[in-house]
């Protein structure tokens, strides 16, 4: 169902942010002289996929500025070890606590778990911008273990202020630099009209870890891809600002690449492209986005007998790569495969303003102002639609999360471990008496655990 949403609060925080770059204010004492104050900028990833703060905390090839806890004279270590890895790129740290001040619209300083990273792999990369990544996903991810408390987490319990932020990140149309630069907007606590056009549209949140929603349907070219609901949503889908693509599960992702191929006007493409590993270029003057189809995703709405679609078009997934050939743009395909989820990523997320309604359990979409190359829109929002023609259900009612399969995984090498235990003592215990068959004993698949065994 659709709504139209007042402010609850002015907007607490409205900051540069390209996949949501943010800019924090890390402030330091000299010689723990509260009175003298040093200000470093930090460039943070802002992460809907993850649980932790985490920034670089020492000097690393790839980062201009880190944070130095030896100057903080309010940081304090929790000599805890703690590691995060991502679908691409992995880091290592120490977790602690320290105070911070948001530069815009929350008075007063608070206290949060931060990690410093100290060992990293692709995480920081050559001309990245980011310094580190700030997770606002649920507890449930955080790492080592959910009883850290996230961020956002902190900032509601310390600041009163409402369980809900809201992310607008542009860059459509523009050249994909991977510096992150594009700019953007981050709310914390409420949500600012002046970053959306028309109406919010809510769908649930169906679990609370990853913002895991359900998608019902896919259409190219106005044209339904035909398949089970359930293959949207195998095993999760997911809204995430830290993955920079669309990615889908192999199956639909093989049927989206080839309706976008029935449907476009260039008649032969190479495989390379879908998959990659190549880009596609056409004469600067030229505008190949004319050549491809809409992209249009279904989410169950709150009134669970309706859907609405959000709608992409071509300018967002087929992506301008810059310095490539002096008289050649060359673009690279914007959407990916996955082994694990559907992922609403930055494709997507650059054509919407995107609510985060923690309090309610829902994520909203809205058109985002800054979703235009030259003057035109290239997202819609369209709705409400009847869902009769999908499963009542589309996520599987067994969910087998991050943290409990690693749970169960313990568990099991736990049992495995104390049967071998019990195997290796009854080898070691000497025999105390021996049985001789007779004419008479007779080993049969009766007595024995032949029977017993899987087949």
């Amino acid at each position: 169902m659709r709504r139209q949403l007042e402010r609850t609060l002015p907007p607490l925080l409205a900051l540069p942010g390209h996949q949501g770059l943010l800019s924090l204010w890390q402030k330091v004492g000299y010689e723990n002289h509260l009175s003298f104050l040093l200000f470093r900028q930090l460039n943070i990833l802002v992460d809907t996929g993850s649980s932790n703060f985490a920034v670089a905390g020492v000097p690393d090839p790839d980062v201009t500025s880190y944070f130095n806890t030896e100057l903080s004279s309010t940081y304090k270590s929790q000599g805890i070890d703690v590691t995060v890895k991502y679908s691409q790129g992995s880091w290592t740290g120490v977790l602690g606590t320290d105070v911070i001040t948001i530069p815009k619209g929350i008075d007063g300083s608070y206290t949060i778990n931060i990690a410093t990273i100290l060992e990293s792999e692709n995480f920081f990369l050559p001309g990245v911008k980011w310094h580190g990544i700030l997770g606002l996903a649920y507890d449930a991810l955080a790492k080592p273990s959910s009883s850290v408390e996230t961020f956002f987490d902190s900032l509601v319990r310390q600041a009163k202020i409402p369980n809900i932020f809201s992310l607008q990140m542009c860059g459509a149309g523009l050249p994909v630099s991977g510096s992150g630069t594009n700019g953007g907007s981050l709310v914390l606590g409420g949500i600012e009209p002046s970053l959306y056009k028309g109406d919010i549209w809510y769908t649930p949140v169906k679990e609370e870890w990853y913002y895991q929603v359900e998608i019902l349907k896919l259409e190219v070219g106005g044209q339904n891809l035909e398949l089970d609901c359930r293959e949207y949503n195998a095993d999760k889908a997911i809204v995430d600002s830290g993955t920079t693509l669309l990615r889908l599960p192999q199956k639909v992702f093989s049927a989206v690449v080839q309706a976008i191929a029935h449907t476009s006007l260039i008649q032969e493409f190479s495989s390379g492209f879908w998959t990659g590993s190549q880009l596609a270029c056409w004469d600067k003057t030229e505008r190949p986005w004319s050549l491809f189809p809409k992209l249009s995703i279904y989410l169950r709405d709150e009134n669970s007998s309706r859907s609405f679609r959000i709608s992409i078009l071509p300018q967002l997934y087929i992506q301008p790569i810059l310095g490539i050939g002096e008289n050649l743009q060359c673009y690279r395909f914007g959407i990916s495969s996955s082994t694990n989820a559907l992922v609403i990523g930055a494709t997507v997320m650059e054509g919407f303003y995107v609510i985060f309604d923690r309090a309610q359990r829902r994520v909203g979409f809205a058109v985002s102002p800054c979703a235009e190359v030259d003057g035109s829109p290239v997202s819609e929002i369209e709705g409400p639609f009847t869902t009769a023609d999908v499963a009542s259900n589309c996520v599987s009612s067994v969910s087998f999360h991050e943290p409990v399969l690693w749970i169960a995984s313990y568990a099991l090498m736990s049992l495995c471990g104390i049967i071998l235990l019990v195997l290796i003592i009854l080898l070691l215990i000497p025999p105390r008496c021996q049985h001789r068959y007779t004419d008479n004993d007779v080993v049969n698949d009766e007595s024995s655990l032949v029977r017993h065994r899987w087949k």
